[in-house]
């Protein structure tokens, strides 16, 4: 067991001795490892940092061996972290267009099969239909307007919604919710 004296303290001034005697070889190390100068600082500062936070609880024997070796591991999870990011990346990038697109052009079918199935209805049923849906009128509203009952008005609705289910699960083979 080695004795407490030979155990480096970290006040402000072993701190600031230790930065100037090794940020270099480490700055040199984490940008030949992870080809990147910004990040290589970043780096060495995350080490410096975790030695100021943990000073007090590092029993630190051989300073140099420690922020080398910390350097090292934290470019090594630098690299790994990267990997990582870049393999989420490149499947966003390849998959989610190809999802996208494809649910664009189902998206598309859809609405055109839709409003053909809409042009199809009896002109009243229409009339009322896209008066409900396409300009948001209530069934008060659109009773008002044609001059019918608010019962005429829930019954063509429910006719409209029957017709247009049946079009486009013929078409599509889908089956729309109630």
């Amino acid at each position: 067991m080695e004795s407490s004296q030979h155990i480096i303290q970290i006040d402000k001034k072993q701190f600031e001795f230790l930065f100037q005697l090794y940020w270099k070889r480490m700055y040199a190390f984490a940008v030949k490892t992870i080809q990147h100068e910004d990040d290589a600082k970043e780096i060495i500062q995350e080490v410096f940092k975790s030695l100021w936070e943990r000073r007090e609880e590092l029993k630190l024997h051989d300073a140099e061996r420690y922020l080398l070796r910390s350097t090292k591991f934290k470019s090594l999870e630098y690299l790994r972290n990267k990997g990582n990011k870049q393999r989420h990346h490149d499947v966003i990038l390849h998959r989610v267009p190809t999802y996208y697109e494809d649910q664009q052009i189902h998206y598309k079918e859809l609405q055109d099969r839709l409003n053909a199935v809409v042009e199809t209805l009896p002109k009243q049923c229409k009339h009322v239909f896209k008066m409900s849906r396409e300009e948001g009128l209530t069934n008060k509203e659109i009773a008002k307007n044609l001059l019918i009952t608010e019962r005429a008005v829930e019954y063509h609705i429910h006719k409209a919604l029957t017709i247009i289910k049946s079009g486009v699960n013929e078409l599509h083979d889908i089956n729309i919710a109630k």
